[in-house]
C-alpha cells in the first residue's frame, strides 16, 4: 500500500516537473521581452535563481539602455551569488556599479563584490592575489562609504584578509627556516616585522630571526662569520629589550654567548 502511493506521489512530482520545464521553455522562446522580464522577476521573487538568472542572461543584451536593464543585470548578479557562481557574481557586481554608477544600488553592488571576492578567496596555504584584490576593493568601499550599512562587514572582510595574509607569510618565513635556507628565513622573518608589526606571532619571528642569523653564520665561510656573528648579537639586544620576559629568552640568549665567544675567537685570528 505504502509503495502504491508512494509511486503515486513520484508521478504527480514527474508530471509537475515537465509542466514546469515545458512552461520555463515557452517563455524562453517567447519574443515578449516584457513577458520574459516579468517572469525572470517572479522564478527571482520564489527564489529560483537558475531560471531567474538565465532569463535575465537572455534579457541583458536585449534591454540594454531602457529603465529595466539596470535591474536585470542587479538581480543577475544576485542570481549567480545565491548560486555560488562567485566569480561571476563578483564580474556582475563589478559591471553594475561601473555601468551604473548614479544607481541606488551602486554602494550595495560595491558591497557584493567585495564579498563575491572574499567568499572565493582561497586557504591561506594557496596564491593569495585575490585577497590581495578583495582588500583593495574592500578597503576602497569603507573610504567611498564610511556611514554604509555594509561598514562592519566589509571590515571584518578586511581584518580576516590580512589575519590570512599574515598567516602565509609566517608559514612561508618558517619553511625557508625548516628546510635550512637560512639566509632567506633572515630576510623573510625581517620582512614579515616591517610588514605585520602588530602581529602577535613576532615575539617567535624575532627569536626564529635569531635562531637563523646564528645558523647562518655558522655555516658561512671564515671570512664572512664575524660580520654574520655580530649580527646575531645585535638581533639579541633587541629581543631582550623587547620582550624581556619571553618564553624563548634562555635560547636566545645560548645563541647570544655562543655569538660573543665566536666574535672573540675570530678576533684574535
Amino acid at each position: 500500500m505504502l509503495k502504491k502511493y508512494f509511486n503515486g506521489f513520484l508521478l504527480v512530482l514527474f508530471s509537475l516537473l515537465i509542466v514546469n520545464c515545458s512552461k520555463f521553455q515557452k517563455i524562453q522562446k517567447s519574443t515578449d521581452t516584457q513577458a520574459k522580464y516579468e517572469a525572470a522577476l517572479k522564478y527571482y521573487e520564489n527564489k529560483d535563481y537558475y531560471r531567474a538568472g538565465l532569463l535575465f542572461e537572455e534579457l541583458l543584451p536585449i534591454m540594454r539602455g531602457k529603465r529595466e536593464s539596470e535591474f536585470i543585470q542587479f538581480y543577475l548578479a544576485y542570481s549567480n551569488y545565491y548560486q555560488g557562481n562567485l566569480i561571476l557574481s563578483a564580474e556582475n557586481f563589478k559591471n553594475f556599479y561601473e555601468t551604473y554608477g548614479r544607481s541606488e544600488f551602486v554602494e550595495e553592488a560595491m558591497f557584493m563584490y567585495a564579498l563575491s571576492l572574499y567568499e572565493d578567496s582561497p586557504h591561506y596555504n594557496l596564491d593569495q592575489s585575490n585577497s590581495l584584490e578583495t582588500i583593495s576593493v574592500a578597503q576602497g568601499f569603507i573610504n567611498r562609504y564610511p556611514d554604509s550599512k555594509f561598514y562592519d562587514k566589509a571590515n571584518s572582510i578586511l581584518i580576516d584578509l590580512r589575519h590570512k595574509l599574515e598567516k602565509k607569510d609566517y608559514e612561508n618565513a618558517k619553511m625557508y627556516h625548516k628546510v635550512q635556507q637560512y639566509s632567506s628565513a633572515v630576510v623573510a622573518f625581517d620582512n614579515f616585522e616591517r610588514s605585520f608589526p602588530d602581529s602577535p606571532y613576532n615575539e617567535e619571528v624575532n627569536f626564529l630571526e635569531i635562531e637563523a642569523s646564528y645558523l647562518y653564520a655558522k655555516n658561512s665561510i671564515e671570512s664572512k662569520q664575524e660580520e654574520r656573528y655580530k649580527k646575531v648579537i645585535e638581533l639579541y639586544e633587541k629581543f631582550v629589550d623587547k620582550y624581556p620576559e619571553s618564553e624563548y629568552l634562555k635560547q636566545a640568549e645560548n645563541y647570544y654567548e655562543n655569538s660573543m665567544d665566536e666574535v672573540v675567537q675570530l678576533a684574535k685570528q
